[in-house]
Parts: structure tokens; C-alpha cells; sequence
């Protein structure tokens, strides 16, 4: 079994679970062309705990955790099956890295974890673990998360970090407005930063990056990033799927670490973003 990428992604507002748009043609496309792996884990800033915690239902909920938005959005189900036993393992893994971790045999999947899902592997038949962030996060706390879960790799495991390259609730709340250009100084600064596999000026990004208290207010959202390079069992090469900016401020870029993959991109929406 080869070793897999692990990968970043930008899950954007609900509303992409039914506007796909540019990020979720190319996370459909990535499917595609993806070997199918044994499992998924995924960890969401939606989902922050004392302790890191471990989904282990066989059948986890589809969490509509999101309010004032359309009603389809309500309807919309992920049925992928859990995986007990890659849980149980993903436990372990952490605690050969002396992470404490505790299964959750209640906990479903929130929508940092389904919607993206929903377009990377629509049929929902890849069964889904759902790692917890500890609430005492910082970056060098993800990165080392993310180093810990690296083993699952070699066993045919995709370890993703779901969050949000930009993150200004405030600006997105406004309601639709022309791109704001700090939001794309601050993404070709980041994106810069991880083709270059260079992690150390990754984990100062909200301290070094233009424009990183407006993008990032809090560091939530920007935290998958880092745990998804620190879950890459090698830094190179990166595809880098550009999904534009949504709303004038969501950045919805998204990266796979350790494959290159050739993704076609719709000239029309290209020239949008």
C-alpha cells in the first residue's frame, strides 16, 4: 500500500456544501484522480474540545451546526460510514506521540468535515474519522498533532485539515462585497511559504504574513493548515488547488502535500477568481 498525501482544505461558508464553485470542481476532480483510501481523518476547527477526542461511531450524524442559512442546506445528509477500528488506531498512534486521546462513540461530523467531503468524495463510501482540536491550540501545537497522525499515512489513511485560508467572520457577515485584495496578498504569501516547503516561516504566518490579523481576527480556522503539513510524510512536491475568493473574502485555496497532481481548471471561472 503507497503512502498517501495528506492535504489542506478550505471549506469556506455552508453555502459551499450547494455552491461548489471553482474549489469544489477541483475538489471533485482530486477525487477523481485519488487512489480511494482506506479512511479519512479529518480534523475541523468546528469541532474544539479540552482533550483531543476521537469519533467512533460506526454511523456517525451528518451536524448542521450553522443557523440563518438556506433551507436545503438543513436536508443535505454525508452518510459515509465511520471506522471504529481506524479510530481505535488513531488513538494509539497519538499516544506513541504522549497526545492523550479519547474515543467519542456520540459525536457526528460538522460541516467543516461533511461539506468538503460531500464534493472530494460525493458517493460518501470512504469511511470518516473526525479528530477533535484541543482548544489550547497554537501553531506549533497543530503542526505536532498533525506529526503525530503522519503514520496513518502508511496505512492508507488520508489525514485532512479543514479550516480557511482567510477567516474574517466580521467582513463575511456584511454580506457580499468586491474582493478585498488582502485577502489574496495574504494567500500567494502562504501559498509561497508551502511550495517552498518552507514550515518554519508557515507556523510565524499570523505573525509574519501581510495582512494576517485581518485575514485570521482568530486562529482557528488557520490551525488545519498547519496540522496538514505537519501530517505530510514528505513536504514536496504540492498541488495547489486555487478555488478564488468567495464572498470578497474567503480565500478557498486548498493544498495536497506530497503528490502532484494536474487539475483542470474551467477558463471561465479561472479568469473570475
Amino acid at each position: 500500500m503507497s503512502t498517501l498525501p495528506s492535504m489542506f482544505i478550505s471549506h469556506g461558508a455552508p453555502t459551499f456544501a450547494i455552491e461548489p464553485g471553482l474549489a469544489g470542481s477541483q475538489l471533485g476532480a482530486l477525487g477523481r484522480t485519488l487512489a480511494k483510501p482506506r479512511g479519512i481523518v479529518i480534523v475541523s476547527p468546528h469541532w474544539m474540545t479540552a482533550g483531543v477526542e476521537v469519533t467512533s461511531s460506526p454511523a456517525p450524524e451528518t451536524i448542521h451546526d450553522f443557523g440563518g442559512f438556506p433551507r436545503a442546506l438543513y436536508q443535505i445528509q454525508y452518510p459515509a460510514p465511520g471506522a471504529p477500528e481506524l479510530a481505535a488506531r488513531t488513538v494509539e498512534v497519538l499516544g506513541f506521540k504522549d497526545i492523550p486521546a479519547t474515543l467519542n462513540g456520540r459525536r457526528g461530523l460538522d460541516h467543516g468535515a461533511w461539506v468538503p467531503l460531500m464534493h472530494l468524495f460525493p458517493e460518501a463510501d470512504v469511511p470518516v474519522v473526525q479528530v477533535s482540536l484541543p482548544l489550547s491550540s497554537n501553531a506549533q501545537s497543530a503542526f505536532a498533532l498533525g506529526q503525530a497522525l503522519a503514520p496513518l499515512a502508511d496505512e492508507g489513511v488520508l489525514v485532512i485539515g479543514s479550516g480557511s485560508l482567510t477567516h474574517n467572520l466580521y467582513e463575511f457577515r456584511t454580506g457580499e462585497v468586491a474582493e478585498a485584495a488582502y485577502a489574496r496578498e495574504f494567500s500567494r504569501w502562504v501559498r509561497q511559504a508551502v511550495l517552498q516547503a518552507d514550515f518554519g516561516r508557515l507556523l510565524r504566518t499570523l505573525e509574519l504574513a501581510p495582512h494576517a490579523a485581518r485575514a485570521h481576527p482568530t486562529h482557528e480556522h488557520f490551525l488545519p493548515l498547519l496540522l496538514a503539513a505537519g501530517a505530510a510524510r514528505s513536504a514536496t512536491p504540492v498541488t495547489v488547488l486555487d478555488g478564488g475568493i468567495r464572498h470578497g473574502v474567503l480565500a478557498m485555496e486548498s493544498y495536497l502535500f506530497g503528490r502532484s497532481v494536474n487539475l483542470p481548471v474551467p477558463q471561465e471561472e479561472a479568469l473570475a477568481g
